[in-house]
C-alpha cells in the first residue's frame, strides 16, 4: 500500500469504521472485564465498579495506543484503509497518540456531562449523547481537509491508502 497523505477519508468512511471498531472493542472489554472479575472475584456489578471502569478505560486505551504507534491503525483501520499519522505524515509518538486517545473521549463526555448537569433521564439522555457526537463529527466540516477535531489538537490526521493494485 502507498501512502497518499493528501487524501482525507470521508467522514462517513471514517464514522463506518468506528462502528466496526466498537463491534471489537465489545469482545476486548468483555475479556478485560472477565479477567478483572475473575482476579477479584467479583460477584456483584457494583463491587469494584469504579476500579473496573478505570480499568476498561486503561486497556481500551492500551488497544488503541498500541496499535496507532506501532502501525497507524486498528483493525478496522486496515479494513478501510486509513493510517492515522501525525500531521507532517510521521508514525505516532507515545506523546501523540495518548494525547489523541484523551481528546478522543470528547466525542462522549460533554454530552455526558449536559445530560448529566440536566439530571436527563432515559431515552433524554441517549438523545443529548447522541447531539454531541453529531456536532463532533459534523465539526470536521469547519476544517479545509475534513480533519475531526480531536486530531487537529492532539496534532494527528487520517489518511486514506490507496488500493493495491
Amino acid at each position: 500500500m502507498s501512502l497518499n497523505s493528501s487524501d482525507t477519508p470521508t467522514i462517513k468512511r471514517r464514522l463506518t469504521t468506528m462502528i466496526y471498531e466498537g463491534v471489537l472493542l465489545f469482545g476486548v472489554i468483555a475479556i478485560a472485564g472477565l479477567l478483572f472479575s475473575t482476579i477479584f472475584q467479583q460477584r456483584n456489578a457494583l463491587y469494584l465498579r469504579h476500579a473496573l471502569q478505570y480499568w476498561l478505560f486503561f486497556v481500551v486505551g492500551a488497544y488503541f495506543v498500541w496499535f496507532w504507534i506501532h502501525s497507524g491503525q486498528t483493525l478496522p483501520m486496515k479494513t478501510w484503509r486509513i493510517r492515522l499519522v501525525t500531521v507532517d505524515n510521521h508514525t505516532l509518538s507515545f506523546k501523540h497518540a495518548v494525547a489523541r486517545y484523551f481528546l478522543a473521549w470528547l466525542w462522549f463526555l460533554p454530552g455526558l456531562a449536559i445530560a448529566w448537569a440536566l439530571d436527563a433521564k432515559a431515552w433524554t439522555s441517549v438523545a443529548i449523547v447522541c447531539a454531541n457526537i453529531a456536532a463532533w463529527a459534523l465539526a470536521a466540516y469547519v476544517h479545509p481537509s475534513r480533519q475531526f477535531l480531536h486530531d487537529r489538537i492532539a496534532g494527528t490526521k487520517l489518511i486514506q491508502l490507496s488500493k493495491i493494485k
